[in-house]
């Protein structure tokens, strides 16, 4: 997943892909984590990018709890 997934595209997943989706990025975010230790980082920005996939995702998860409770 190389570019920053929207909010519209997220929200149209279910659950399951979700929970996916947040363990693909935790994944990726901690290979870069680790090759910014390594000094073999090239994408700078996509530390931040990831970052943010990962608020959103999180985010929608929550969202869809709170209705899914309410109803």
């Amino acid at each position: 997943m190389a570019k920053q997934t929207k909010p519209a595209d997220v929200r149209t997943k279910t659950a399951d892909e979700l929970s996916g989706m947040l363990l693909d990025l935790r994944k990726e975010q901690f290979n870069l984590r680790f090759q910014r230790a390594t000094g073999q980082n090239e994408g700078v920005g996509r530390v931040r990018q990831v970052r943010r996939d990962i608020a959103r995702v999180k985010t929608i998860i929550a969202e869809q709890q709170r209705s899914a409770s309410k109803s």
